[in-house]
């Protein structure tokens, strides 16, 4: 079940302008942390100072500018115990743990229906999930290394998965979708690949045998829409281990103009006891196999307080996706589903002196889900409880 919890506030104190930033780091779309299990298990419980400073976030917009809001955190008790880790069984393997156990799908009756319709794809090669109708959450290393946002991520798109219609097209003007494709050539060629794409097929005949392609192999289509602004914690830039911050390896996209499909809403995570057979789930668009939404579902095998670790089967580009669970609300007979991590991907880390290998998940806390709840809403009336 679904255990409701009182969540910290996170309240705004104040902003202020920073310089644009350059957008010239190259992205990485697979990390190496210094800072493993048995490292998260000896880091110190921040302080409240310390937490002020690491979710303080800034914004970056559409037309390259960026703030810093620096806040407060309200209502939080802190936990003495510190980064304990549970330790389950582990196995010492790589990004595909024995047999592949990914699923590609294909029928467009489960692509563009919930719950996978809420999976996108980053312009800069990630993916992301939708959870609100404006906004998208994914990992803050597909959009900044630690020191700068990467090129691409000042025009940064969010990819809608569609399946092809007889009409499309059919009302746009090609001069602006030709300038449209000519400025993401520079940032992205997949994505200015995936516009030509869509702007082929002129004359009806085109257009049918496209759809019928489109139908018969599964492959979505995108719709491509620009995002207004993004924010990321200042915890990403700098963690208390001095290496690259895992734990605030996520970020929030708020779209230029709201979709209007089913999204999934956030959850705290539980511990891995009160999991069903301790079982997570999540899709993406892993870069081995192009144009495909790909599901997996897996066990964890470690948890710390910020950090899931497990083997879900996964590629460069499921990066940013969104981790669920399925439980049932409080005092009804309805399951439902909730983000309770997102996915953060392949990491080298040590444990007990050696270099071991797990799929990284960072955890939505109470912290987290107030501060991801602030994004969404721009106050903390609706985030009291989680």
């Amino acid at each position: 079940t679904w255990h409701l919890k009182k969540v910290p506030q996170i309240v705004s104190e104040r902003t202020f302008s920073l310089d644009s930033p350059k957008f010239e780091a190259k992205p990485k779309l697979e990390l190496n942390s210094v800072c493993g299990i048995e490292c998260q298990r000896r880091l110190p419980v921040p302080s409240l100072s310390d937490l002020k400073d690491l979710l303080s976030y800034e914004t970056v917009f559409e037309n390259g500018t960026r703030t810093l809001t620096e806040v407060n955190v309200l209502g939080l008790v802190l936990d003495p115990a510190g980064n304990t880790t549970i330790r389950r069984s582990s196995r010492k393997k790589r990004q595909i743990y024995g047999m592949d156990s990914r699923f590609s799908i294909y029928d467009k009756r489960f692509i563009t229906n919930y719950p996978f319709n809420t999976a996108v794809k980053i312009s800069t090669g990630c993916s992301g999930i939708l959870i609100s109708p404006k906004h998208v959450l994914t990992a803050a290393h597909c959009l900044h290394d630690g020191k700068d946002y990467v090129k691409g991520s000042k025009r940064l798109r969010v990819g809608l998965m569609k399946m092809k219609s007889r009409g499309d097209g059919r009302k746009r003007k090609g001069a602006k979708r030709n300038k449209r494709e000519a400025a993401v050539a520079q940032e992205d060629p997949n994505v200015a690949t995936e516009l030509r794409q869509q702007s082929k097929g002129g004359g009806r005949k085109q257009r049918r045998s496209g759809r019928k392609k489109e139908t018969s192999d599964g492959m979505p289509s995108f719709q491509w829409t620009r995002v207004k602004s993004t924010h990321i914690p200042k915890g990403w830039f700098k963690g208390l281990s001095g290496d690259i911050a895992l734990d605030y390896d996520y970020a929030v996209l708020e779209l230029k103009r709201p979709h209007k499909r089913k999204y999934m809403e956030l959850g705290i995570s539980p511990t891995i006891k009160m999991m069903p057979g301790s079982m997570i789930h999540f899709s993406g668009f892993d870069n081995d196999r192009s144009g495909q939404l790909v599901y997996r579902f897996c066990s964890i095998s470690d948890e710390s307080n910020d950090l899931f670790y497990q083997y879900c089967d996964a590629k460069p580009g499921s990066t940013g996706s969104g981790v669920y669970l399925r439980l049932k609300e409080p005092n009804k007979k309805k399951w439902k589903r909730k983000i309770i991590a997102v996915y953060s991907g392949h990491q080298w880390v040590d444990v007990n002196g050696e270099q071991q290998d797990y799929n990284v998940a960072v955890r939505i806390t109470p912290l987290k889900y107030a501060q991801i709840c602030f994004w969404i809403h721009g106050n903390d009336e609706n985030c009291t409880q989680g």
